[in-house]
């Protein structure tokens, strides 16, 4: 018996007659099966892209912790998307479907390095043994500047990174260098605190000081990293500080 059940082309949607015996078309012709091939070899990606969706996507972070890698150890100036791709494991096209250009590429991948080392900041803080006092908490800021494990050591290499292509490259300075200070927030925000418990002196300016414990000891990291310092250097110059920004009220 035969089927008299007619049918579409799968590419074209033009109508195909009914079927006789054997398998039914699925192409009006050769040429509409081609294209049908060739978009099972290579499907387009969407007009959108993910690039505007899911910055935290498994495959986009990937790709960020390779841009880490590469500016840690050969600087930014080696991250093209080529190298990038090689060194993440994925094809060239993997890239550019999830980055639509090298700007994109390098500023998410450096908002994917400030959120997950708040995030992790945030735990080892939150971790702290109650009673947190104003010193125990400026220590542990101050702490996040430095190299103190292969984390925080990657991190500030790939900062430096950043800042060095940054004097060259104004749209990515734009974003490198915002005009938020967090951080010299956060520090004046304790200092503030220390003040009003009268565990710090109220003639100090708790912006100014958390501007020079923030630049200073971001300064004496980078030292770390060069083998200038060790750590145990740059933590008796913080407490250094902290001694003299927590000295008693009638100091």
């Amino acid at each position: 018996m035969r089927d008299e059940t007619k049918s579409a082309c799968r590419v074209c949607g033009t109508s195909l007659p009914a079927a006789g015996r054997g398998r039914p078309r699925a192409y009006c012709s050769r040429g509409c099966q081609a294209k049908a091939y060739r978009r099972r070899r290579s499907p387009p990606p969407p007009a959108a892209g993910p690039a505007t969706t899911d910055l935290r996507s498994p495959r986009r972070r990937q790709i960020a912790e390779a841009v880490w890698r590469i500016a840690a150890e050969r600087g930014l100036q080696a991250a093209s998307m080529r190298e990038v791709a090689l060194e993440a494991g994925v094809s060239l096209r993997v890239v550019q479907y999830h980055f639509t250009g090298k700007h994109r590429l390098l500023v998410t991948a450096l908002y994917l390095l400030h959120e997950d080392n708040e995030r992790r900041a945030r735990e080892r803080i939150g971790a702290l043994r109650d009673p947190v006092t104003p010193r125990a908490l400026l220590q542990a800021i101050m702490s996040e500047f430095l190299p103190l494990d292969d984390r925080r050591r990657t991190a500030l290499r790939v900062f430096a990174a950043y800042y060095a292509r940054s004097l060259t490259d104004p749209a990515l300075a734009a974003v490198f260098l915002s005009d938020a200070d967090p951080l010299e927030q956060l520090v004046a925000a304790v200092i503030r605190q220390a003040q009003e418990q009268g565990a710090a002196p109220a003639r100090l300016d708790p912006g100014h000081e958390a501007d020079l414990l923030v630049s200073g000891v971001s300064g004496l990291g980078m030292d770390v990293l060069h083998g200038r310092r060790t750590i145990a250097q740059v933590r008796r110059v913080i407490d250094y500080h902290l001694d003299r920004i927590l000295a008693p009220t009638g100091g």
